[in-house]
């Protein structure tokens, strides 16, 4: 595991990782004056776990994040917390053949990272793997979309994705991409044992060392595209929350 001090800013992101991993809060800057009950809550709450409390005016927060919107509270945290490749193994073999795994193969946007681990964490994906390089990592902005849920899934940053999802083959983990051409439909696979997810990125989808090493390549069926009614492909965070609530609709029927 490896972590990084950063800033995450704003409401949901602060009270989650107050709530959730205090140990590794720093400190809390609090906009003086603020007048949303939400912003006390978060102070009183830090205050009860021994966090240093700051209140500041509103231009100290803004020089902070950047310019980034952070509706009057940031915290210093000693994360975004990351795991290793290495960490794959015991948790494959501690969901006892109902692994179910996130990789994500470049997402750019930090937007849809963050709604990707908020997918995640609802659906009790065991993991999310993302690429160390050419992709967005868990930075505050990712932090904050997720609405705490980064604080809540394990995310692994791969050095080598296509040896990743070798290595968890060799685990007796099933790997199914999600291509558009695909002739497969999502809904027509068993999704119930051990399953990685992968799902590519925003511009290019899945790349070609990804595909190859993928058991099978499946579709998201969309009657609007074959209707001409212009949709040719789902946002990955939205096709993300519809294949990992499929995995969960399987495993709960």
């Amino acid at each position: 595991m490896s972590k990084q001090n950063q800033w995450i800013a704003g409401i949901n992101a602060v009270a989650a990782a107050v709530e959730h991993d205090a140990d590794n809060v720093r400190e809390v800057l609090v906009e003086a004056g603020g007048r949303n009950s939400r912003l006390t809550e978060i102070e009183e709450n830090a205050r009860r776990k021994g966090i240093d409390v700051r209140r500041v005016a509103q231009q100290a927060l803004d020089g902070v994040t950047g310019g980034l919107r952070h509706q009057g509270v940031v915290a210093r945290y000693a994360a975004a917390r990351t795991w290793s490749e290495d960490e794959l193994p015991a948790l494959v073999e501690a969901a006892q053949g109902k692994a179910l795994i996130l990789v994500l193969d470049g997402v750019q946007d930090p937007h849809n990272l963050g709604a990707c681990l908020r997918s995640a964490a609802a659906a009790g994906a065991t993991a999310v793997v993302i690429p160390k390089d050419k992709a967005v990592q868990v930075n505050a902005t990712v932090r904050k979309t997720s609405a705490g849920a980064a604080d809540s899934v394990l995310v692994i940053r791969a050095t080598n994705l296509a040896r990743c999802l070798r290595d968890l083959q060799q685990l007796g983990v099933w790997i199914y991409g999600l291509a558009g051409e695909a002739t497969a439909s999502l809904y027509s696979i068993d999704l119930r044992g051990n399953v990685a997810l992968v799902l590519g990125g925003e511009a290019d989808g899945l790349r070609r060392l990804t595909r190859e090493h993928c058991d099978q390549l499946v579709t998201i069926p969309m009657p609007g595209a074959d209707g001409g009614q212009g949709v040719e492909s789902l946002n990955v965070s939205v096709a993300t929350g519809v294949t990992l609530f499929e995995a969960v609709r399987q495993r709960t029927s």
